[in-house]
C-alpha cells in the first residue's frame, strides 16, 4: 500500500523496470523475421505488464472495489480526470488491441522494415521496443497521478482537524 510520496516514488520505478524488462521482450520478438509473431507477443507482454502496473499503483479494479464509496468513487473520478484507458479495468485482449491500433502506423513500419534482411529486423525490433515503452510509460505516468491525487487527499483530510459540535 502507498503511504508516502517516497513509497509512490519506489513503486514507480519499480515499474518503470518491468516496462523496460518488458520492451526488450517486445524488440526480441520483433526481431524475429516472421510477420505477425511481434503482434501476438506484444499483445501476451501487455496482457501481463499492464495488470502488474495497476496492481502496484493499488489500481486494479478488486483493489479499487474494497475501497469505501467515497475512497472509491475518489478514485474513479481521479482515472477519469487523467484519461486513462487501462487503470482500474480489466484487462482484456480487445482492450490491448485497441490500444496497439493507437500505435498503428509505428506497428505497420515494424512489420514492413522485417522485409528488409538484417537492417529490417533491426529497424523492427527498435519501434517495438520504443512503441512498447511508450505504452508502458504512459501507463506508468496515468497510474502516478491517480495515486498521487489519492495520497494528497488523504494527506489533506489527516490535516484537517474536525472540531466536536458544540451543544
Amino acid at each position: 500500500m502507498i503511504e508516502s510520496l517516497e513509497d509512490l516514488e519506489a513503486v514507480k520505478k519499480s515499474c518503470q523496470s518491468l516496462v523496460t524488462k518488458s520492451s526488450r521482450l517486445s524488440a526480441g520478438a520483433a526481431i524475429i523475421p516472421i510477420p505477425g509473431v511481434d503482434i501476438g507477443s506484444d499483445v501476451a507482454i501487455l496482457m501481463r505488464l499492464i495488470p502488474a502496473i495497476n496492481q502496484k499503483f493499488g489500481l486494479s479494479p478488486e483493489q479499487i472495489d474494497s475501497l469505501d464509496t467515497e475512497s472509491k468513487l475518489f478514485v474513479m473520478t481521479a482515472i477519469s480526470n487523467t484519461g486513462s484507458k487501462m487503470a482500474g479495468k480489466y484487462i482484456t485482449k480487445k482492450l490491448i488491441v485497441l490500444l496497439l491500433n493507437k500505435t498503428a502506423g509505428k506497428v505497420a513500419a515494424k512489420g514492413v522494415a522485417k522485409f528488409a534482411p538484417f537492417v529490417g529486423s533491426a529497424v523492427a525490433g527498435g519501434i517495438s521496443f520504443t512503441a512498447m515503452k511508450y505504452m508502458g510509460n504512459s501507463h506508468i505516468e496515468d497510474c502516478y497521478d491517480i495515486a498521487l491525487a489519492t495520497l494528497e487527499k488523504k494527506r489533506l483530510e489527516s490535516v484537517i482537524v474536525v472540531e466536536p459540535e458544540q451543544k
